[in-house]
């Protein structure tokens, strides 16, 4: 079976959404490419846009997508404690009739506690390796060594904003992964930056053959040009074969 393929709103710049009107204004051009689903970014909707989750839920439905909802918000307070906005955020989910639900880890601390977690949340939560000092290996090893009640996003790119192998990375974690974020990054004077994989080397391939492979696989490098389903398109058939 190949996997599903779904395409982060982000992936096409904040300016390219502003300019389209909005996230709902990608959900035909995923679908139209022939993606299974799409991620949708809180970071990207206006207040407004959060009191229409409803009906952005359906136009993805309706599209024939799967509708992921990131939220970027550390799933564990600097105390160790769980997000106070977890309840309100899984609501908006719940409108967005998303399948899961993506944090970053936080500041997680071994004895926190996850019982809320363990107790049938209506969804799907993961947690990411984010490009901050949570999201090490260390960190996220050491959270789902100590019996994590979630899985995880793994995104190939992250790895390398915070120093750590991505392939060393893969070898530890891969038995937790449930989602996958593919990214490329290429160095520059200023850090890291995401790269699309035709213009990357092959460390993204290295990296996600180490993974499952029956997990959803999400675009989040740049998806950029005059037709964008034809670049989505090519990426997304991509995806699926290798």
């Amino acid at each position: 079976m190949k996997p599903e393929i779904i395409v982060v709103t982000a992936a096409y710049g904040r300016d390219r959404i502003g300019e389209l009107g909005g996230q709902q204004a990608v959900v035909p051009i995923v679908a139209a490419a022939g993606a299974d689903g799409i991620e949708i970014r809180r970071e990207l909707c206006s207040e407004a846009e959060i009191q229409q989750l409803p009906a952005l839920g359906k136009a993805i439905s309706d599209a024939g997508l799967t509708a992921f909802y990131s939220v970027p918000e550390a799933l564990y307070t600097e105390e160790g404690a769980l997000n106070p906005r977890l309840a309100s955020h899984l609501n908006e989910a719940q409108q967005l009739n998303a399948r899961l639900i993506k944090y970053s880890l936080g500041h997680y601390q071994p004895g926190s506690d996850g019982s809320p977690l363990r107790d049938g949340l209506p969804l799907t939560l993961v947690v990411e390796n984010d490009q901050t000092d949570c999201g090490t290996l260390a960190a996220l090893n050491g959270y789902f060594s100590d019996n994590a009640p979630v899985g995880m996003t793994f995104d190939m790119g992250n790895w390398l904003w915070v120093g750590d192998d991505p392939i060393r990375a893969a070898g530890k974690l891969a038995s937790f992964v449930s989602y996958v974020h593919v990214k490329a990054a290429a160095p520059t004077t200023d850090g890291w930056r995401a790269i699309a994989l035709d213009e990357a080397d092959n460390l993204w391939r290295e990296t996600l053959a180490l993974l499952p492979s029956d997990v959803p696989r999400g675009i989040e490098f740049p998806l950029e040009g005059d037709d964008l389903v034809a670049v989505t398109r090519h990426y997304v058939d991509l995806l699926r074969e290798v």
